[in-house]
């Protein structure tokens, strides 16, 4: 990790002395030179701190605030250099006359940009909920459910809210939908069940004819902060079971229940967090399906989209969809025109949409809420709504 933060570092300053030729090239003004290498130096120092001293104690409060100024600082830049670098090919060429007044302005557009989209995505984005709409089709679906609409949610993170006007609009837009039934895939909170308290009555308020149902995720167990015991970690996530409870949603743990509709039934499966690499194996899939018939249609809520491959895909019962999250997207990347980009696929082959293998499908969902950093970039905060059709 801490490697893969230094690659970073090296390329923003690399990008950040390269880019100051530019701004030394348009004006001579010392104030603006001054101005340019102090704000990058106190940025320097609040990232470097804050990750090579968090073994020391290094305040943790700031993190997100360092995020949203380091990508401020770094991405446009760094954008913007490919217009220099191609200029000093042709100097080099030419005896290195000075610098060309008109490319580094060329420069300084380039990265307005990107800034000005990272400047709206770290202000605004975080509440810039996006519906996705899918289209499923199963030729054993019972004739009932033909239609059936599900509305996903995931990765809540209540502990990063502050703005009641913003959540109430994602939830507004959740009841828009008239969906069938809301699944909720994990990560309610960041580590603690009082994170919910404010917002109890908000989420309360969601509403399906045929029930809300969800699961835990990783950072709903209270894994990533120091409790004064085992025992008080242990009732922060009877807590939370309880807040399931009070916002109206069935949690599911390693089970499954039946949806009826006209006398026919769907199976829903909910397993507790089971994650690759360093994150905890809770889940049960063999116990949470075990009372489920092999021929109905199932549906499994899973809150790392890495289950899918490692115990999912292969299993040895048909599980027609899976609904994921986790990802966040990393809250950072680009969406356009069908292109989809984050630096989150480099550890996640599946980590936003939509994915099929073997007759069955993994939805990922970007994430109502967000974590670290404050606010969305090019990935916004999802509201899925999957319709489900016989044939």
């Amino acid at each position: 990790m801490k490697k893969r933060v230094l690659y970073i570092i090296l390329l923003w300053l690399f990008a950040d002395v390269y880019f100051y030729t530019a701004v030394e090239t348009l004006t001579a003004n010392p104030a603006w030179h001054w101005a340019y290498w102090s704000a990058d130096i106190l940025i320097l120092i609040g990232v470097v701190y804050t990750i090579f001293g968090r073994k020391r104690g290094a305040v943790q409060g700031g993190v997100s605030w360092l995020m949203s100024l380091l990508l401020l600082s770094a991405v446009p830049k760094i954008l913007g250099t490919p217009v220099l670098l191609i200029e000093d090919v042709v100097r080099m060429f030419q005896g290195f006359p000075p610098r060309s007044v008109w490319v580094s302005q060329l420069a300084l557009v380039v990265a307005a940009i990107p800034f000005l989209g990272l400047l709206f995505g770290l202000t605004r984005g975080r509440h810039h909920y996006q519906v996705h709409k899918e289209t499923l089709h199963f030729p054993d679906l019972p004739a009932a459910f033909d239609g059936f609409k599900i509305t996903q949610l995931s990765d809540i993170h209540a502990g990063s809210f502050s703005d009641a006007k913003g959540v109430n609009k994602g939830i507004d837009l959740v009841n828009a939908q008239h969906s069938d039934v809301i699944l909720f895939t994990g990560d309610l909170v960041n580590n603690k069940a009082t994170e919910m308290d404010p917002w109890i009555s908000s989420f309360a308020r969601l509403q399906a004819p045929h029930g809300k149902y969800s699961v835990l995720g990783n950072h709903d167990y209270g894994d990533y902060m120091q409790w004064p015991s085992e025992a008080a970690k242990a009732a922060n996530l009877v807590d939370l079971k309880d807040v399931h409870k009070k916002i109206g949603f069935r949690l599911l743990l390693d089970e499954s229940v039946k949806i009826e509709k006209d006398g026919q039934s769907i199976a829903l499966i909910g397993v507790e967090n089971w994650g690759k690499g360093g994150f905890h194996k809770y889940g049960d899939l063999e116990n949470a399906i075990k009372n489920v018939d092999d021929d109905q249609v199932k549906i499994l809520m899973s809150h790392d989209p890495s289950h899918w491959e490692a115990k999912t895909l292969n299993h040895l019962k048909h599980i027609h969809l899976t609904l994921a999250g986790h990802t966040h997207g990393a809250q950072f990347g680009i969406e356009l025109f069908g292109f989809k980009w984050s630096p989150i696929k480099y550890v996640y082959k599946q980590w936003a949409g939509l994915y099929k293998q073997k007759d069955r499908y993994l939805y990922v969902n970007r994430g109502f809420g967000f974590l670290g950093l404050k606010g969305r970039v090019g990935i916004w905060p999802e509201i899925t709504v999957i319709t489900l059709r016989k044939g």
